[in-house]
């Protein structure tokens, strides 16, 4: 088999087709998510702390940077150590929103599935021979 057909019958299986959609859904919905923390819930947890933004909070452990200094300029600054962590807050928040989000998801698409599955069936027809079974018994009980 040449590689070209073999690559080509391995793509065109049904996961790696499946997975390839996953993945595409995934990172614009991992977008959706990002946007749902940085413009909708960081605002309101900053309002709350005081902080107008997670990702501008770090505390700096070896040398000196002016105060009010942005992170990104923090870190260009030589001989400075600097401890970012309210970028790792922000990216905690959004890893636990997103995991809840596909936890939700999987539960709800879990439970269509339970009800699908419990949905009462027609009884299957019966095969030819359980229907002379089935006049044999008639004509014995006759």
């Amino acid at each position: 088999m040449s590689f070209v057909k073999e690559f080509k019958q391995f793509a065109m299986k049904g996961n790696v087709v499946d997975l390839a959609v996953g993945v595409i859904i995934g990172a614009a919905f991992g977008k959706i998510v990002d946007s749902v923390v940085n413009d909708l819930i960081m605002p309101i947890v900053a309002a709350i702390i005081g902080k107008p933004d997670f990702s501008k909070m770090y505390v700096v452990l070896r040398g000196a940077v002016p105060e009010g200094t942005s992170l990104e300029d923090a870190r260009k600054v030589a001989d400075t150590v600097i401890f970012a962590y309210g970028n790792f807050l922000t990216v905690l928040i959004n890893f636990v929103l997103l995991a809840l989000i596909i936890f939700l998801m999987v539960k709800g698409i879990n439970r269509l599935k339970a009800k699908e599955e419990a949905k009462p069936t027609a009884p299957p027809e019966p095969t030819t021979t359980e229907k002379l079974l089935m006049e044999i018994r008639d004509g014995l009980k006759k």
